[in-house]
């Protein structure tokens, strides 16, 4: 167990916390039920060690390789229970195509939420519904500096085990809203003073580039085929499109947040 004497050895898959990572990997349902979501593999792991974030559960394969011997070693100080179990046993539960063998299950709290605030510049995400675009949205918000994202609630799970892959991590430093409503809370903002501003497909009158984003702008940023609802559209301050100069009508969800939220931020 290469040093980790006190760590129980469990081969069963009956065992209530490896049923517990199967259920959290599979189920948005089971994540919301438990509170709990499952973080996999050195890198993501690593950012719960390198912050000194607490967790529930960690789980290793008995045949990780021994370069991550100091990773789980500091990891076990943090988990609250630790298990070790076989690597075949590894490969049925875990997500991924070739498991590292390791996994952390974290509570759904210790991803940060928070407000927006006049100081701050935000991006709003409306049915944005595929866990690779949510992931690199993830990752690129908080490496442009974004302040937080504002999520509509059929938007893709945040806590999937691929959006929190495609964040590479950065899901524990960016900070999140979740609301009921967009367009009602598209209208909220409005009233407390935050400029809006809707990414639609065509609107000529308003480029992108049109725009000096100053602090307290919150740019709205629609469904991968859909885009924003017509509600959504209405309610913001005013509406722009990317300018385009080749034959594409439009970008994916990913590629249209990248170049915004590089305006948005610059």
């Amino acid at each position: 167990m290469k040093g980790l004497n006190l760590m129980e050895f469990i081969t069963s898959r009956e065992n209530k916390f490896v049923k517990k990572i199967s259920m959290l990997n599979s189920s948005a349902k089971q994540r919301r039920k438990m509170g709990e979501f499952v973080c996999e593999g050195f890198r993501l792991c690593s950012e719960l060690a390198n912050d000194n974030i607490a967790f529930e559960l960690l789980c290793i394969s008995d045949q990780y390789p021994d370069k991550y011997n100091e990773l789980v070693e500091n990891l076990s100080k943090l988990a609250r229970k630790s298990i070790q179990i076989p690597k075949g046993l590894f490969e049925k539960i875990s997500d991924t195509k070739s498991p590292q063998g390791v996994i952390c299950v974290c509570k759904n709290d210790i991803i940060k939420k928070s407000h927006p605030v006049k100081t701050g510049k935000y991006v709003a995400l409306e049915n944005v519904s595929d866990p690779s675009n949510m992931g690199t949205i993830i990752r690129t918000a908080q490496a442009l500096g974004v302040d937080g994202l504002i999520l509509s609630d059929d938007c893709c799970d945040v806590l999937s085990p691929k959006v929190i892959r495609g964040s590479m991590g950065m899901i524990f430093r960016m900070s999140f809203l979740f609301v009921d409503n967009m367009p009602d809370y598209v209208l909220e903002l409005n009233r407390c003073g935050f400029a809006t501003y809707a990414g639609v497909v065509s609107n000529p009158d308003n480029l992108l580039t049109d725009f000096e984003f100053l602090p307290g702008s919150v740019v709205l940023i629609g469904n991968e085929g859909n885009g924003l609802t017509e509600d959504t559209v209405a309610n913001s301050s005013c509406r722009f499109t990317i300018p385009m100069r080749g034959k594409c009508e439009s970008f994916n969800a990913a590629s249209a947040a990248t170049i915004i939220m590089w305006e948005l931020m610059k």
